[in-house]
């Protein structure tokens, strides 16, 4: 339910605050007071797109804010899952808001918080419905007409699981389509598949192998260098003949270990000096070890050069170092598996997809038997609401047909309205002046709305061109609604506002620049809007209790 409505510098409005309450809440005011711009701002905090000329004169953008009452199981909808996490701990309503600017943008907001138009969409569908003038245009849509009878028939659940039916083989066609356009890429790049996974397993690639093979060549390359310095190294720390630093360093140990005992301080000397003796040692054998390790065979640079100019060509070829190659050639491989196999995977898709769309069919078929079971009682309840309304002998049929197979089953379902007893049953469009539209369109909404709907409804002058016994009739249907539905109705006529628990003058009032207000109406008030309403001037008594008399 709206609790609150607060709009700043929205066109004419300069600042409003509506505090709606339960039942029937009406707004009344002179025609071009700005009534409808208050239908636009619930519409704009329901993720309706905005436009142009919106912002106002009295500042840089438009702000509009609401606050609802929700159900409590209100935040189990999927749909709402991305706006639910947005809700501050504790808090019980919900506040959505938006903000425009001059230049066309828009800012969604929930509890203050960013969020997505569409979030702001799927919070209007589930707690408004809005029902205007137009109805009529909104009537000659087919799909506008199935939820009509869906609303009425109660088929939520039913819808459901078509929709849910719907997206399974959306999706396992999705997957087909994919898997067939992959078979296909496959397909076409088998040849160099086959051919990489061919040359690198021929190769045998080791890992890490190109840079031992480079370490290699550069030293079979640089051979020479490499004998000249051991063996110049080996030479000055343990020569063959004479004395090199291992012979020297082990005698300037025995030297210092030889009179350590006149003084203690050189012990650790000596032992310093004996173990550079010891590395020294160890160095030369390892000197020696690497002098014998050195390969002088030329074949096996030529070896070396012939693998590298391998890797060289396989890198050329397939665009991407050799150790990449093998992980692609890896990935090539299970590719001409899966290509293998494609037949079999395409045929288990094609499968799924045959499964879904049984699914599909078989959901549809529920959901049109459930349709059809509900047209009559619908027609029937719908020519009640009529009777009521004025139009006694009017007739509603409704219409079956087939449709694609899609989201919302397979109907295609037409309204079809004779007005007047004997007359042949046309389109709701092409049957009705526009005070009779009013009225179907009002009475078919009440008829849905009794399989259930959101708990605000909007009426924006559905009592056009009504008049006389008939706008009491309509007034008195509209306070039945409201005992089960908040109602905020805007309306031209005294004996529909009469009837409200809840009445708001929107008034314009002179100036530089125009603006609009909202003023929330005491008894007294109300009986002076209601006289004016009727036409009567300032001062005319009898007109007053006429106005007292539309309380009743």
């Amino acid at each position: 339910m709206l609790l609150r409505l607060q709009i700043e510098n929205l066109a004419l409005i300069e600042h409003a605050e509506l505090e709606a309450g339960p039942g029937l809440n009406v707004l009344t005011g002179e025609t071009g007071a700005g009534k409808t711009m208050l239908a636009q701002a619930i519409g704009l905090v329901a993720g309706g797109a905005p436009g142009p000329g919106l912002v106002g004169p009295h500042g840089a953008e438009a702000y509009v804010e609401a606050e609802f009452a929700v159900p409590p199981d209100f935040w189990n909808d999927p749909a709402l899952e991305a706006v639910a996490g947005l809700r501050p701990d504790g808090e019980d309503t919900l506040i959505v808001a938006r903000r425009l600017t001059a230049g066309g943008r828009s800012r969604a907001l929930v509890w203050g918080r960013s969020c997505a138009r569409a979030d702001l969409e799927a919070i209007g569908d589930r707690l408004l419905e809005v029902s205007s003038q137009h109805e009529a245009r909104k009537l000659a849509r087919p799909s506008y007409q199935l939820g009509l009878l869906d609303a009425y028939g109660g088929l939520e659940a039913a819808a459901a699981a078509m929709a849910a039916a719907w997206s399974a083989l959306r999706d396992a066609r999705s997957e087909l389509d994919a898997a067939r356009v992959a078979a296909r890429e496959l397909a076409r790049r088998r040849g160099e598949l086959e051919e990489l996974a061919a040359r690198v397993e021929e190769a045998a690639v080791e890992p890490g192998e190109r840079q031992r093979l480079v370490a290699d060549r550069e030293r079979l390359r640089h051979l020479d260098d490499l004998v000249a310095a051991l063996a110049g190294a080996a030479a000055l720390v343990n020569p063959d003949d004479g004395e090199g630093a291992l012979t020297m360093t082990g005698r300037a140990a025995e030297g210092v270990a030889g009179v350590e005992r006149f003084d203690p301080t050189l012990e650790s000397l000596a032992g310093e000096l004996r173990d550079a003796a010891v590395r020294l040692q160890e160095a030369a054998i390892d000197i020696g070890a690497r002098l014998d390790a050195l390969d002088a065979d030329p074949g096996r640079l030529e070896e070396l050069e012939g693998r590298l100019q391998l890797f060289t060509e396989l890198e050329r070829r397939f665009g991407a170092p050799v150790e990449q190659l093998v992980d692609e050639a890896g990935d090539a491989r299970e590719a001409l598996e899966r290509l293998d196999r494609e037949g079999e995977r395409t045929a288990a898709l094609e499968q799924a997809v045959d499964a879904a769309e049984a699914v599909a069919a078989e959901r549809a078929g529920e959901l049109s038997a459930a349709r059809r079971a509900a047209a009559e009682p619908f027609a029937r309840a719908v020519e009640a609401e009529l009777d009521d309304l004025g139009m006694s002998g009017a007739r509603l049929d409704v219409g079956f047909g087939e449709a694609e197979l899609g989201v919302r089953g397979a109907d295609a379902v037409t309204l079809r309205l004779a007005a007047n007893s004997g007359l042949p049953a046309q389109p709701l469009a092409q049957v009705a002046s526009g005070g009779e539209l009013s009225r179907i369109a009002l009475a078919i909404r009440v008829a849905a709305r009794s399989g259930g709907g959101p708990e605000t409804l909007l009426l924006d002058e559905v009592d056009a061109g009504v008049g006389g016994r008939t706008a009491r009739a309509v007034g008195e249907k509209l306070r039945r609604l409201a005992g089960t539905t908040q109602l905020i109705c805007i309306t031209h006529l005294p004996q529909i506002a009469g009837l409200a628990e809840t009445h708001f003058r929107v008034e314009k009032s002179d100036g530089e620049p125009t603006v609009t207000g909202v003023l929330r109406l005491r008894d007294d008030e109300v009986v002076d809007e209601l006289a004016r309403m009727l036409g009567a001037d300032e001062g005319d008594s009898a007109a007053r209790e006429t106005a007292a008399a539309l309380r009743g």
